[in-house]
């Protein structure tokens, strides 16, 4: 299906959507207005927001209110068209305990996405379960773009396997063991001590894709 152009961004524009890919490249999340106003040397966060509702109007990304970090680039959404059989990155939708995470049977479809507009490059998407990343921006049916690593830096957002069960978290490691951080006060965070439990990490987030069935009223 085509898509009409979109139009063109001022020089400024055009800093604050690469801060906000830079941001969501390095840690797998877009940055709050506060962060993006220290980044880009803004005096306030007016300019911050003022730039971030102009992107929007011309269809770079969508603003969530009332989130922290509801910031969403739209770039990715157009190419979600379905692949041909063994082609395009994989969905992967429920994971079976204890059984690897692209088995074919968790395999929901194949999607048309540039990997290289991710960095680093995506390796597969996978649908989000239930809203404990909510105020991080990921809803319940959203594509959570993952990058393939067995490792995560402190406070990066990953894709964690506690011993049968996988879930989307924020890394945390301690003294004590690992702490997977939710980002919704509904919901406790989870410590898990490697010498009791089984813990690997299955891949880093580097994005989100909203499918347009479920955009924000």
């Amino acid at each position: 299906m085509a898509h009409s152009p979109r139009p063109s961004l001022t020089r400024q524009q055009q800093r604050v959507l690469q801060a906000v890919r830079a941001q969501i490249a390095a840690s797998g999340l877009p940055p709050t207005q506060a962060e993006l106003a220290r980044t880009l040397g803004f005096a306030s966060l007016t300019a911050a927001k003022d730039h971030l509702k102009a992107l929007e109007r011309k269809g770079y990304l969508q603003l969530r209110t009332g989130t922290a970090r509801g910031i969403r680039l739209c770039e990715p959404a157009p190419e979600l068209d379905p692949a041909a059989e063994g082609e395009g990155l994989p969905l992967v939708g429920r994971v079976a305990a204890g059984s690897p995470l692209l088995a074919v049977e968790h395999i929901e479809a194949r999607y048309r996405v540039d990997p290289t507009l991710f960095r680093p490059r995506a390796d597969y998407l996978l649908r989000v379960r239930g809203w404990s990343m909510r105020d991080a921006g990921l809803h319940d049916g959203d594509l959570l773009v993952v990058h393939r690593t067995p490792t995560l830096q402190p406070g990066q957002m990953g894709v964690i396997r506690v011993d049968d069960e996988v879930t989307v978290k924020y890394w945390q490691p301690g003294a004590e063991g690992v702490t997977l951080r939710p980002d919704n006060p509904d919901f406790a965070p989870i410590t898990v001590d490697p010498s009791r439990q089984e813990l690997a990490i299955e891949g880093l987030g580097v994005g989100v894709i909203r499918p347009w069935a479920q955009a924000p009223q």
